[in-house]
C-alpha cells in the first residue's frame, strides 16, 4: 500500500481551508514526552496555538523535540508561569474556556456543544487541573472512560478532545452553536470530583 499525506487524497477536500479556532492550555503538564505529543497532535488538527504554563516545559527541549518530530517548529505556542493572564485574554476575544476534567459537573465531550472558538485547558497528570483555573472555566468536559481506569493519559486526552473539536467544527449547521456547558447548574468553581 503507497503512504501518501492526508493532504494527497480525496478525502482532504472536506477540510480545505478549515482553519480550527481552538487553543489548548497545558498547566502543569510534567512531560516534555506528553508536552511534544500535543505538538504534533496540535500540528494534526491545525491548533491555532498552544500555550503552556507553571512546570510544563517549552522548546527547545530535546524530549519535546523526539515526540513533537518537528511540529515544535511549526505550532504557535506562548509559555508563562501563570495560566490566568491567558486565560484573561482568551476571555476577552470571545473563547470558551473548557477544563477537561473528571468531575460530577462534566459535560459527557459527544455531548458538548461548543462554542467556537474554544480553549481546552489539560492539567497536572496525576493532579489534573488546579482548583484556581478549572474556576476560570465556562464548563468542564470529560471523556467517557467504559473500563476501570478514570482517565488517560494527557496526551492520549489530548489527541482524543482536539479531534472531536475538529470533527464538530467541520459539521456545524444551524443552531448547533448552544453548548450543554451554559446550563445555569455546570458553572462550578473547582471541577475536581
Amino acid at each position: 500500500m503507497e503512504r501518501l499525506p492526508y493532504q494527497a487524497t480525496p478525502l482532504a477536500a472536506a477540510y480545505a481551508g478549515i482553519r480550527l479556532p481552538v487553543a489548548a492550555l497545558l498547566d502543569n503538564v510534567r512531560s516534555m514526552y506528553n508536552v511534544g505529543a500535543f505538538f504534533r497532535t496540535a500540528d494534526g488538527v491545525g491548533l491555532e496555538r498552544l500555550y503552556l504554563s507553571g512546570i510544563a516545559a517549552h522548546p527547545p527541549q530535546r524530549a519535546i523535540a523526539k515526540t513533537a518530530l518537528g511540529a515544535e517548529e511549526r505550532v504557535p505556542w506562548d509559555y508563562a508561569w501563570d495560566p490566568m493572564p491567558f486565560l484573561r485574554h482568551l476571555r476577552a476575544v470571545g473563547y470558551e474556556i473548557a477544563a477537561v476534567e473528571t468531575s460530577l459537573h462534566s459535560v459527557d465531550l459527544f455531548d458538548w456543544k461548543p462554542r467556537f472558538p474554544v480553549c481546552v485547558v489539560f492539567g497536572h497528570e496525576v493532579e489534573g487541573i488546579r482548583t484556581e483555573v478549572a474556576a476560570a472555566a465556562d464548563c468542564a468536559v470529560r471523556i467517557p472512560m467504559l473500563g476501570a481506569k478514570h482517565s488517560l493519559n494527557v496526551a492520549t486526552a489530548g489527541g482524543v478532545v482536539l479531534y472531536e473539536l475538529l470533527r464538530k467544527y467541520r459539521t456545524l449547521e444551524g443552531d448547533a452553536h448552544e453548548d450543554a456547558c451554559h446550563r445555569p447548574s455546570s458553572r462550578r468553581p473547582g471541577f475536581r470530583g
